[in-house]
């Protein structure tokens, strides 16, 4: 297993690329926590500071498939590295103005979210003209689902350091600065430079157009969802039990579980087709959220979300992979950055419904909310099998990718061509 993942990573630029896609994503990863962190240093609210952080999130939302698209048009290096300076100097403001002039906090953190880089979906555009093979693409895939959850645990940490060391305003300013780096040490390499998308037919929509992926957006918005409320339910737990780090716990818990689950399921070529696999992943991934209702001491409840999280990673890397083959030509950076997006939507939404319901029924409530959202999402998949087929069938529906596939050809090989 070991060995299959360093094979990957001595392939030439694969560490680098995924590397500096990690370390340039660390200012989106740690975005809400340092901007919490500094208002409250600047004597503003936690009221102030959700709504500034909610400004950068819906920001976020709304500029990666933008960007998305801008890189699938323009290239890599023109669209990035621009908007990871601009997203770092947005942060730089609110770092200068603090609350002062509250109308420029709110334009400072809309400008860091709008103007957040795509990189998350530009590596996965490159990992096949880098790796050549199928196999070694969707290992890829789930490496880099494995990796996002080290950089989700690792992050906050770096933010906390830096507060401790230093102060929040240079928290901010350092998280930033360390983004930009990992983003130009990207745009920098030779696969992003010379990377292109393929030719893209002029369509308003973009990659919306394809059936196949706004049926993997609405499944995704719902296991976004989950998760959500899964963090919020976990402090309401651990305020039934004790407090403490009881909900660091049970968040520990679910990202062990999805790196174990992700690493397991790269380490494999697995048969069949990738929709038919993501369905019986997220059934899975359904499956497990569900006993968390049943919240038992903390000993059981920290290995029930252990097992939880076994099947996110899988299911991840398993999405993108399907995105890549329902794409319409031309529009893959965009297509991933609209299952990103959507992703975080659903979390952030998830964050907020389930607020009600744990102040109504406790934990339980809130842990019932996850289990929902993951049995919507799996109803979704059930429910759309026929936009949601094989791409290289006219019969399944599969939407405007389709006429681009050749049956002998490999998925994931579409997202785009060295130049």
């Amino acid at each position: 297993m070991a060995a299959g993942y360093a094979e990957l990573l001595r392939t030439r630029h694969a560490a680098r690329l995924l590397a500096g896609t990690l370390v340039g994503r660390l200012p989106n990863a740690t975005a809400a926590l340092a901007v919490v962190l500094f208002v409250r240093a600047e004597g503003g609210s936690y009221a102030l500071a959700g709504v500034l952080s909610a400004a950068y999130g819906i920001s976020n939302a709304i500029g990666q498939p933008l960007l998305g698209r801008a890189v699938d048009v323009y290239g890599q290096p023109r669209v990035m590295l621009p908007a990871s300076v601009l997203s770092a100097l947005g942060m730089a403001l609110l770092a200068a103005v603090g609350l002062d002039v509250l109308w420029l906090a709110f334009v400072a953190v809309v400008i860091a979210g709008l103007c957040t880089p795509p990189l998350e979906g530009g590596l996965r555009a490159l990992w096949p003209g880098v790796l050549k093979r199928a196999d070694r693409v969707h290992a890829a895939y789930a490496l880099d689902a494995v990796a996002q959850e080290v950089m989700f645990a690792v992050g906050p940490l770096l933010v906390t350091l830096c507060v401790a060391v230093w102060s929040e305003r240079f928290a901010l300013l350092v998280i930033n600065l360390i983004g930009v780096l990992g983003a130009l040490s990207v745009v920098l390499s030779p696969p992003s430079r010379q990377w292109r998308s393929a030719p893209r037919e002029a369509h308003w929509l973009g990659a919306l157009r394809s059936a196949g992926l706004l049926v993997l957006i609405g499944a995704f918005f719902f296991v976004g969802l989950a998760l959500g409320s899964i963090a919020v339910a976990a402090v309401a737990y651990a305020d039934e039990h004790g407090g403490g780090m009881v909900s660091s716990w049970l968040l520990s818990a679910l990202g062990a579980g999805a790196l174990a689950g992700g690493v397991v399921y790269g380490a494999r070529a697995w048969p069949g087709l990738p929709e038919n696999r993501l369905r019986l992943l997220v059934a899975l991934l359904a499956l497990g959220y569900l006993p968390l209702a049943l919240t038992p001491g903390v000993a059981g409840m920290t290995a029930l979300t252990g097992v939880a999280g076994v099947f996110l990673a899988p299911a991840l890397a398993c999405a993108f992979v399907v995105v890549d083959r329902h794409a319409p030509k031309g529009t893959v950076t965009e297509a991933f950055s609209w299952l990103v997006t959507t992703f975080g939507v659903g979390s952030a939404v998830g964050t907020s419904v389930v607020g009600p319901a744990v102040e109504h029924g406790g934990a339980t409530a809130g842990f019932a909310v996850a289990g929902a959202g993951g049995i919507a999402a799996l109803l979704v998949l059930l429910s759309t099998k026929r936009f949601l087929g094989d791409p290289g069938s006219h019969e399944e529906g599969a939407g405007p990718a389709e006429n681009d596939r050749n049956g002998a050809v490999e998925p994931g090989f579409r997202a785009g061509h060295q130049a």
